[in-house]
């Protein structure tokens, strides 16, 4: 059987370790039956010959800048069936200005309200059984930022968090707003999670768990794949 290939882009901004924070899951990649490629720029996106080839995109690259023929082969790349995934900056606060990567995506990060948040990842019950949080909740405490982000309809909501009104915060009762999801795009399928800010938040077993079975779910699937 031929390998699937995955393709991880890293790089940005700094504060969330692209290297470090990447490392972490190339084992679990390799040993998923991948042959992993890791790439410190965003130009591999626009060469059609690598990215016609990539089964699974993960991309770790906080902020910066998308040049629209990045963004072209990017598109066509998980429109045609490659899986686009990533956690907390790399996925949802990447490229701030490229509307056409967060309708992708699905989601965006506009805030942390605080800089260490304790709060709680919570897995939706009717959700439960997807094999990303199968197992998993139905809570994941931790202390971090909590991404406050805006979302769209087509997203699939596996789990959720909720942000609490304080003495000084503009809103004034609980926002309950998804924090793990996925979708499907054209032929490709996409998972982020909102979690994952600094590399002990992506040692947590359950966090570090729910994004390694996400990137496996968002690849294109293999022949012996069941759909799910």
């Amino acid at each position: 059987m031929t390998a699937r290939r995955a393709l991880v882009v890293r790089g940005g901004w700094e504060g969330h370790y692209p290297v470090a924070a990447s490392e972490l899951f190339l084992p679990h990649l390799r040993e998923s039956g991948f042959d992993v490629a890791v790439e410190d720029s965003l130009e591999v996106y626009a060469d059609a010959s690598v990215m016609d080839g990539i089964d699974l995109i993960v991309q770790c690259w906080t902020m910066g800048e998308i040049l629209a023929d990045e963004m072209h082969g990017l598109r066509v790349a998980v429109e045609s069936g490659a899986g686009l995934a990533g956690w907390h900056g790399g996925i949802l606060d990447a490229f701030r200005g490229a509307t056409d990567f967060q309708h992708i995506v699905g989601g965006q990060f506009v805030a942390h309200p605080g800089d260490t948040v304790a709060h709680e990842i919570v897995v939706r019950p009717e959700r439960a059984d997807h094999p990303v949080v199968a197992g998993l909740g139905p809570r994941i405490p931790l202390t971090s930022e909590q991404y406050w982000v805006q979302t769209d309809p087509l997203c699939d909501v596996l789990a959720t968090t909720t942000h609490q009104p304080g003495p000084d915060t503009p809103w004034r009762e609980p926002v309950t707003m998804p924090a793990v999801w996925t979708r499907r795009w054209g032929e490709g399928r996409v998972f982020a999670c909102s979690a994952g800010h600094s590399l002990d938040d992506l040692r947590i077993p359950e966090i570090r768990a729910l994004i390694s079975r996400g990137l496996v779910w968002a690849a294109r699937p293999g022949s012996d794949d069941e759909i799910s």
